[in-house]
């Protein structure tokens, strides 16, 4: 199964009420402490995967640490909400134009082209989304980026990032990134389709420059 590590910028009392997800670890190895390592990777391992699946199912990401997931709700999974066709951007909730989802989809295009990295963007608001249905429709993998807008928790912006991707792109990046375009000050003001192709050109940006010590410090 593929790894994923999430991302979402939620303000201080959003995480204070929020509640963690008990995971319940696999019998702690006693025979060698040689087997402690296996069993930590085993542990995480099924953490992610966990992370990924519950992400899908609502169609938006959380706040991912170590074992810490946000309070889980009702899956979500309805492929009546994909398009007929492929399309890197899929908007159920309407916040983006004919013309700008065109926009997009060519900027994604690009990016896959130039990068070998897949961006991925659904628009919603919880519950109307198609949840894990995006996962097959996409062919999610580690080189996927996957970027909800749904303004539900008040940070619009929200991302699954691949295994592959969190390689090369610091992890800070994604915070900065909800912190500067995804506040609820930023799209009330300015719209979810503003904060939407600010996300995606930062992103854009982001893939392009060369992999080192500096990359992507600056959401651009």
């Amino acid at each position: 199964m593929t790894n994923f590590l999430r991302y979402q910028h939620l303000p201080s009392s959003s995480l204070a009420a929020t509640a963690s997800l008990q995971l319940s670890p696999p019998p702690f190895p006693t025979k060698r402490l040689a087997n402690f390592g296996n069993w930590v990777t085993h542990f995480r391992s099924k953490a992610v995967n966990l992370a990924l699946s519950s992400a899908l199912t609502l169609g938006l990401s959380l706040t991912f640490t170590g074992v810490e997931c946000a309070e889980a709700k009702v899956g979500v999974n309805k492929p009546d909400l994909l398009p007929k066709e492929f399309s890197p951007v899929i908007d159920v909730a309407g916040f983006l134009s004919d013309g700008q989802e065109k926009r997009l989809a060519q900027e994604i295009t690009n990016i896959e082209k130039d990068t070998g990295f897949k961006l991925r963007v659904l628009a919603q608001n919880y519950p109307d989304t198609p949840g894990l249905a995006i996962k097959e429709f996409w062919q999610v993998d580690d080189r996927t980026i996957v970027f909800v807008a749904d303004p539900t928790f008040g940070n619009i912006l929200n991302f699954n990032v691949g295994a592959s991707v969190d390689l090369d792109i610091p992890r800070s990046f994604w915070s900065r990134l909800a912190g500067k375009y995804g506040n609820i000050f930023y799209w009330k003001e300015k719209g979810e389709d503003a904060s939407i192709e600010a996300a995606v050109m930062a992103i854009s940006n982001c893939l392009r420059e060369p992999v080192g010590p500096n990359n992507c410090s600056e959401v651009k």
